[in-house]
Parts: structure tokens; C-alpha cells; sequence
């Protein structure tokens, strides 16, 4: 079975091509890239199971000698994140078709989305399949490449800013991953993984720390770990609503799962867990303290995501079983559902034009759907019993109080208070954007912006208290004058005049439901899920298997 593991990077690597020569054929590409993606999630399922049952899978390819040649390695760890990623990057799709992003606009030039958006699905697969340092770089720079193309969409000026931004922390990331792994194997010889498990450990103390923190600065940048985090909520809001949704779910993800992996399977004996712990408490408190503070809810979750990644660096800095467990099941968790709220978000856009709390209300009222489909992943995420969000969060809990130093204490003492001002965030954006009236909502936004409500109507968008509307989706913009002449309308008399699209594309609100339904699921198969996470992390605590499948005849 083999033969499995290099398809969930070769076949979106095959459709990217093949939707790249069916450019000017979008309903074609749709078809092509949807197949990929539902054949990824099938065979990454086969996948799962196959290495359950018999152990991790090795595949060489390249034809070059072994160990020397690139392994792509399914254990049971990296197999779940592969199918995982394969079913949100399915739903983001889906919902991206929904919205119209392979539509002829101007301002999107789509074309390029669909080959882009398969090239970021094979950067991910591979990054979790990488049996050396080097092909994890790789896999790091097909993702970051596609991920530049994804974030710069339309070319508007804020998203050229955030894009910029993202760009060069990312570059010097990589720069330092590169200094990393010339000293990596000028110190030991190679770059495979299960070869450096055997060499690091005899190297002496002063250098196989420096190599640890090299890696560590890498892979925390790219997990928007505390300090290291502080591009992310600058950069995501800006994309577009599909974009942002799987940024959020899937690239932060890789960098745990890099640091997972070093810790487990390359620095067993010297895991910093003081340091990661005291990260983690960081990440966590200090990222919700900023989400409680944004106004506009897609920055609230920029800053949730980035806490909420303490969460993961909380089990993996125990050091434990019941640490990693913990953290293998909170990723799977968070993946889906912070993928869902992004989504949902996008429907919260398409509505209302915004996604401002100053200028949202009344949602609840105009589309109650809506109301349903935020309010349920946002009381999973901030961890009401009895979904997966609670339990991830409870196992968390339990692995830090076996632990028992004064520091786990200490972490989880916070992740309860985390999850409480998580609450207290998202409550809020649902009591301004949903519950509050319309009328509320606009004597906010004429108090705060603009006394006047004007309308501003600039070639075929309609400018509303900085909320951008397609002109052919408002009756009322028949009224609006030439460009850059305002009008007495505002946004109140838009919302009364139902000039807002009053319909949700059906292919969206799907897309966006049935992913909040997978994270529903994870509750109900919490037990056997839980089951397959504790035997994940005993493979990381023992690294055995690994090892023998990658290196049979040992150490060459």
C-alpha cells in the first residue's frame, strides 16, 4: 500500500496542472479541482487506516540511494493531518465555487486560483509527509509560494500591504531554515529524519542546542507562536474569505506539526519544555487579550487563532503522552473548526457587506441561518462541554495536572482563563452583529465614522461607511451619482430598502455547514478518535517504528 502515500501530493499537483491549461474554461477547472480534492480525501482516508493497522509507510522516490534519496513517510500521526486537510481545503473549495471566485472579475483575476489553491493542498500534504529537512523546507516554500499568490488576490492595497508583510517574514523564516540545515548536516551528515534521531543525540550538549533553537525559531514562526506571531493578525483579515479560511486552518497547523515532530522524534532527551511552556502560556494569554480587544470579528479570530495555537504548544511542551495526545486531538479540533468560523465569516460578508461590529446588527433577525451556523462552532471553540472544543481542552487540563510542576499549574490556570475570555469575545461579536437592531448598529457607525452615512460609488463597487458592495447586488445604487460624488443615502435606508442580497448561495451555506457538521463530529467520535491520537503519541514517544521502517538495516 505504498503506493498510497505520494498521491495526496502528486494528484493536486496533476490538477493544478491541468486546471492551469483550462484557464479560460472555469466551470471545467471547478470539475477538475473538486475531483482532486474528493479523491485526496479518499485515499487519504484508505491511507489512515492502512497505517493503523500495519505501521508506518515509506516510500523513496527519486531513484536515489537510500538513505540519502526524499522519503515520504505516512505514520499515524501525519496520516489523520492529511486527511484532516484534504476535507477542510474540499469545504473551502466548495464554498470558494459558491461564492463566484472563478468568476470573469476584474478585481480577481481567478484564473490563477484554482492551480494556485491545488499547489497550497500539495505544499500541505507533503509538509506533513516529509521524511527529511529538506523536503519539509520545500513543502514549506510550494505552500508559501501559493499562499503569496492566495493573499494578494485582486491586487487591492490593503491586501498588497498584509501581503507584503507575510512576505517577508516569511522569506527570512525560510533564510533562517536554510541556516538551519546547513548547520544540521554540517554537524551530523544528513538532513533524513530518522537518521538525525540516531546522530543529534551524540552530539555534544552546546551544539545540538543551538541546532534545537534554530529549528524551534523556524517552526514557531511559522506557528505564530509568542513573540513570533505578531504578522499573523495583519495579514489573514485582508484575503478573501476562502483564502483566510484555510490560511487559518491548515499553514499555522504545519508549523506544529514541525515542532511536534522535532521535539518527538529529533531532541527526545532535551525537549525545552520550560521554554515551550512558558511560550505557550504567552501565546495563549496574550492572544486572547487581543482578540477581546478588535471591533471587527475577522481580526478577533486572527487573534484567537494565534492563541489558541498555545493550546497545542501547551501538550507538546509536557513532553507526555497524555501531553501529545491531548495536543494531536486539539490540532484536529482546531483545524475544522477554525477553518468553519472563517467560512461562516464569508457569509457574514456576502450579507451584511462587513464584517465591523461598529457597523453589523440585526443578523439574527434578516438571517437567522446565519446566526445558527456562527453561533455553534463559536461555542465550540471557546470549549462548551460537551463539544470536541471542551474535550480537547479538558484532556489538556488533565495532562498538565499529571504533570504537576509549578509551570503546568501555572498553564492550566490559563488555558481555563483563555477559554473564558474566549467565550466573552465571541459572545460579544454575537450580541453586536446578531442581536442588536439594525437601527443601533447604524447610530454606532454614524457616532463612529461617518455623521453624514454618506455612499460613495466608485466604478462598479458601491463605498458604504468603507464596506464595498457589488453595485449590481444594491437596487439603491441606480441612485448613487458619478464617482467619488456622494449621496444622501446610508447604510440604514440600504438595509431598510433590502438592497442586500437577501439569499446566501446555496453551494456556500453547504460548504459551510457541512464542515461545522465534521466538527460536530469530532464529539460524537470522540472515544475512538481519542484512542487513535493515544497510540499517535506513544509512536511519537517511541519513535521505534519509525526509525525501522525509514532505516530496516539501522544507521548507514
Amino acid at each position: 500500500m505504498t503506493e498510497l502515500v505520494p498521491l495526496p501530493v502528486v494528484l493536486p499537483l496533476f490538477g493544478a496542472g491541468v486546471t492551469l491549461m483550462l484557464a479560460h474554461r472555469p466551470a471545467a477547472q471547478r470539475v477538475v479541482s473538486t475531483a482532486t480534492l474528493s479523491a485526496v480525501v479518499g485515499i487519504s482516508a484508505v491511507l489512515m487506516v492502512q497505517v493503523d493497522r500495519s505501521g508506518p509507510q515509506v516510500l523513496w522516490v527519486g531513484a536515489w540511494p537510500e538513505p540519502l534519496g526524499i522519503s515520504l513517510v505516512a505514520d499515524r500521526l501525519s496520516a489523520l493531518l492529511v486527511l484532516v486537510s484534504a476535507i477542510v481545503s474540499l469545504a473551502v473549495l466548495v464554498f470558494s465555487i459558491g461564492q463566484g471566485m472563478t468568476d470573469d472579475d476584474q478585481d480577481t483575476p481567478l484564473t490563477i486560483y484554482h492551480p494556485t489553491f491545488l499547489v497550497l493542498v500539495a505544499g500541505v500534504s507533503n509538509a506533513f509527509l516529509a521524511g527529511d529537512l529538506f523536503n519539509l523546507f520545500v513543502s514549506f516554500e510550494i505552500l508559501l509560494f501559493a499562499s503569496y499568490v492566495l493573499l494578494t488576490l485582486g491586487g487591492t492595497g490593503a491586501r498588497i500591504r498584509a501581503g507584503t508583510i507575510y512576505v517577508v517574514v516569511n522569506m527570512l523564516s525560510s533564510a533562517l531554515f536554510l541556516i538551519a540545515l546547513a548547520a544540521v548536516y554540517a554537524a551530523t551528515g544528513s538532513l533524513n529524519l530518522a537518521q538525525l534521531s540516531e546522530r543529534l543525540a551524540q552530539l555534544p550538549g552546546s551544539v545540538a542546542l543551538m541546532i534545537h533553537l534554530l529549528l524551534l525559531t523556524v517552526f514557531a514562526i511559522k506557528a505564530a507562536v509568542f513573540p513570533l506571531s505578531f504578522w499573523l493578525p495583519d495579514s489573514y483579515p485582508t484575503a478573501p474569505a476562502p483564502v483566510t479560511a484555510v490560511f487559518a486552518g491548515l499553514l499555522t497547523k504545519v508549523g506544529v506539526y514541525a515542532i511536534i515532530r522535532t521535539q518527538t522524534l529529533l531532541f527526545p532527551d532535551r525537549p525545552l519544555s520550560g521554554l515551550l511552556l512558558c511560550a505557550a502560556l504567552a501565546t495563549m494569554v496574550i492572544g486572547i487579550l487581543g482578540a477581546v480587544a478588535q471591533s471587527d470579528i475577522k481580526r478577533m479570530l486572527s487573534f484567537t487563532l494565534v492563541s489558541h495555537i498555545g493550546y497545542m504548544i501547551f501538550g507538546v511542551g509536557l513532553a507526555t503522552t497524555a501531553g501529545y495526545t491531548g495536543a494531536i486531538f486539539y490540532v484536529v479540533h482546531h483545524i475544522t473548526i477554525q477553518t468553519a468560523l472563517f467560512l461562516v465569516l464569508g457569509l457574514v460578508e456576502y450579507r451584511a457587506g462587513s464584517t465591523s461590529l461598529i457597523r453589523l446588527g440585526g443578523l439574527a433577525r434578516v438571517a437567522p441561518l446565519l446566526g445558527i451556523l456562527f453561533f455553534v462552532p463559536a461555542m465550540n471553540l471557546s470549549g462548551i462541554p460537551p463539544m470536541s472544543g471542551f474535550l480537547g481542552k479538558v484532556a489538556l487540563a488533565e495532562a498538565g495536572l499529571r504533570v504537576g510542576t509549578p509551570l503546568a499549574y501555572a498553564l492550566v490556570a490559563g488555558s481555563m482563563a483563555t477559554s473564558l475570555l474566549t467565550l466573552y469575545a465571541l459572545a460579544k461579536a454575537w450580541n453586536l452583529a446578531f442581536w442588536r437592531t439594525p437601527a443601533e448598529a447604524h447610530d454606532t457607525a454614524r457616532t463612529l465614522s461617518d455623521p453624514h452615512g454618506t455612499v460613495v460609488r466608485h466604478g462598479r463597487h458601491l463605498h458604504v461607511h468603507g464596506s464595498v458592495f457589488e453595485t449590481r447586488d444594491v437596487e439603491e445604487a441606480r441612485r448613487v451619482v458619478d464617482e467619488d460624488e456622494e449621496s444622501d443615502l446610508d447604510l440604514q435606508q440600504l438595509m431598510d430598502a433590502d438592497a442586500l442580497p437577501r439569499r446566501m448561495p446555496a453551494t456556500m451555506v453547504g460548504a459551510t455547514a457541512g464542515l461545522i457538521g465534521v466538527s460536530l463530529a469530532l464529539t460524537i467520535v470522540a472515544g475512538p478518535l481519542f484512542g487513535y491520537a493515544e497510540r499517535a503519541a506513544s509512536d511519537l514517544r517511541d519513535p521505534g517504528d519509525y526509525i525501522s521502517a525509514v532505516l530496516p538495516g539501522g544507521s548507514r
